[in-house]
């Protein structure tokens, strides 16, 4: 079981829907399972799902992502408007054990047609290294592409069910998706091949799935939360795992503050990168899943001393 703060509980999660509810009759709502324009109303829980649901309906579908850009998922809540539009979506897609209080609202739904992508790819425990105390399941699979893949393809089969009439379309969309995530994978098998080193340290243990597909040694300074703060203890065996794999880079992500990865990295007289796990993305930004992976993949080749 991942290892969460306390969010919303089922009493208040209730009130909230009955409230959005009320709230929705009276004014004649817009929430339910089709758009005014006939488009299938996708609800997302958060950026990874939200792209799979947009390249795979297209046209076909409207896409509402119940985190927004630039918010770290793991600290959702859901206003009441939100839990009355996953309880009315056309079709669901989110990842069971990550957010809470959308397993809560899921689990509430009139919705016949939900995808969650947990199932579609279990998901593991990825232990702290080098001696870390905290353990718990990591939701992280989209960083492994062909995980992604086969929740991809899972998507897809759920939105032909939902319309059957544009069932073509998405597995036209679901193939062409599918085949850029094996380009994708390729990418990182050859680019990872030839490396000085293996080992790499990150502020997030969101890369387990990563380093294992591509046998690498993820060392995360903080568990599957990234808010979680590291003991003394956890602090020196970081650093003594970094001295003794030649690390030469200490990873931080986007939407969570670096000062944790700064300091290590001044310590051991580091350099600092970014390394995305790709939770959500900037407001404003265009990177998508594609771009983020393949800078991903420079930063690492970069760190880990990779043969061009």
């Amino acid at each position: 079981m991942m290892i969460r703060r306390n969010r919303a509980t089922p009493i208040a999660l209730t009130a909230l829907a009955l409230t959005a509810g009320l709230a929705l009759s009276a004014c004649g709502g817009s929430t339910g399972a089709k758009s005014a324009d006939g488009k299938v109303n996708v609800v997302a829980s958060f950026y990874p799902l939200q792209y799979l649901a947009e390249q795979i309906g297209g046209d076909h579908v409207k896409v509402t992502d119940l985190t927004a850009a630039g918010v770290e998922p793991h600290d959702l809540e859901l206003t009441a408007k939100q839990v009355a539009t996953v309880q009315t979506a056309g079709a669901v897609v989110y990842l069971k054990g990550l957010q809470p209080t959308v397993d809560k609202a899921v689990a509430q739904s009139s919705s016949k047609y939900v995808v969650d992508a947990a199932a579609l790819s279990p998901l593991v425990d990825h232990h702290l290294d080098e001696g870390g105390a905290e353990s718990g399941t990591d939701p992280h699979i989209w960083l492994d592409p062909t995980r992604y893949a086969t929740v991809a393809k899972g998507v897809g089969a759920e939105l032909a069910k939902a319309d059957p009439a544009h069932a073509a379309d998405y597995q036209k969309n679901t193939d062409a998706l599918v085949a850029q995530l094996a380009t994708l994978d390729q990418s990182f098998q050859s680019g990872l091949k030839s490396c000085t080193r293996k080992a790499f340290v990150t502020s997030h243990a969101a890369f387990g799935y990563l380093a294992d597909h591509y046998g690498l040694q993820q060392i995360a300074i903080n568990g599957v939360d990234p808010e979680s703060e590291p003991t003394p203890a956890r602090l020196a065996q970081i650093q003594q795992a970094a001295k003794d794999n030649g690390v030469t880079t200490i990873f931080f992500e986007a939407l969570v503050s670096p000062k944790l990865a700064d300091s290590v990295a001044k310590d051991l007289n580091l350099k600092t990168a970014v390394l995305d796990p790709l939770e959500g993305v900037k407001a404003g930004s265009q990177d998508t899943y594609f771009t983020i992976m393949q800078q991903n993949l420079s930063n690492l080749q970069a760190a880990l001393g990779c043969a061009s």
